[in-house]
């Protein structure tokens, strides 16, 4: 009787466009591990059952994307200092006793990407958009990596207090309501964490947000990145960058949680660069 392969998967609302059953596939290959990785849809009243019967039907781990990373924390059973810190997962792993872990890599990734392309935070006046989990965990990241000032704007102020409250840095945060971007200028970063490209929503930004020397970084990727990065050239940005690779920083470091095998980042980045459909 052949023995069904380790089953891993994304859960998301919407994740019909990820690429991570890709990108875990191509690992896969490099290390020869056998695995099936597949997409999972949930809406966040679904969710937590869904995980819930994804483990208990023998699912190993599991990468979390939007609107989900809350809750991925949430019903965690055990949390790394990483989650704790940030009060988000986007990796949920059935520890060897059966109860669920969560952590957090997407700051880490964030970072690794930046530093890939070589920008370095540090010093920088950044503007981040967006306040969920995605931002929160770029922000965390963007503050230790020696960030100069931080400034964060989200459509509901709520969300974004609660935010900056967490970050508990005073003197280098402060927040901006969304209709008042228009009041601002000339910020060194600017990075989009909203889910506005992937919910296919206008995501209309003043072109003074940005100066000459201004690099803008979208956490998303392929399609949903697009508006994002056409605004950064028409704002006459001197750089723009998807997520891609985070999204390959992020799932290489799950993948060696997993497995105990670090991926060759640069040949699956490679891969998907060259056919992202």
């Amino acid at each position: 009787m052949t023995r069904a392969a380790p089953r891993y998967a994304v859960f998301g609302h919407p994740v019909a466009h990820s690429l991570s059953p890709r990108l875990h596939t191509i690992f896969a290959e490099q290390a020869g591990v056998t695995l099936e990785y597949v997409a999972i849809d949930a809406a966040p009243g679904t969710f937590a059952a869904s995980v819930q019967a994804f483990f208990a039907a023998g699912g190993r781990g599991a990468n979390v994307t939007l609107p989900h990373k809350a809750a991925a924390f949430a019903l965690a059973g055990a949390r790394t200092a990483g989650a704790l810190r940030l009060g988000v997962a986007n990796v949920l792993t059935r520890l060897p006793e059966g109860r669920i872990e969560a952590d957090s890599n997407d700051g880490a990734g964030m970072l690794a990407d930046l530093r890939r392309r070589d920008v370095d935070p540090n010093a920088r006046a950044v503007l981040l958009l967006g306040a969920g989990g995605a931002a929160s965990a770029a922000a965390f990241a963007l503050l230790d990596a020696g960030a100069g000032g931080l400034t964060i704007a989200n459509r509901t102020s709520g969300r974004a207090q609660a935010l900056a409250g967490a970050l508990g840095e005073s003197r280098r945060v402060r927040l901006l309501r969304w209709e008042d971007l228009e009041r601002v200028h000339g910020f060194d970063l600017v990075v989009n964490a909203t889910s506005a490209g992937v919910q296919h929503a206008a995501l209309a930004l003043p072109s003074s947000l940005a100066h000459a020397h201004t690099l803008a970084y979208d956490l998303s990727y392929g399609p949903a990145a697009r508006p994002f990065l056409d605004w950064a050239r028409h704002a006459g940005c001197a750089a723009a960058f998807d997520g891609l690779g985070m999204l390959v920083e992020t799932a290489a470091a799950s993948f060696e949680r997993w497995h105990g095998v670090r991926p060759d980042i640069e040949s699956a980045l490679a891969a998907l660069r060259a056919a992202p459909a």
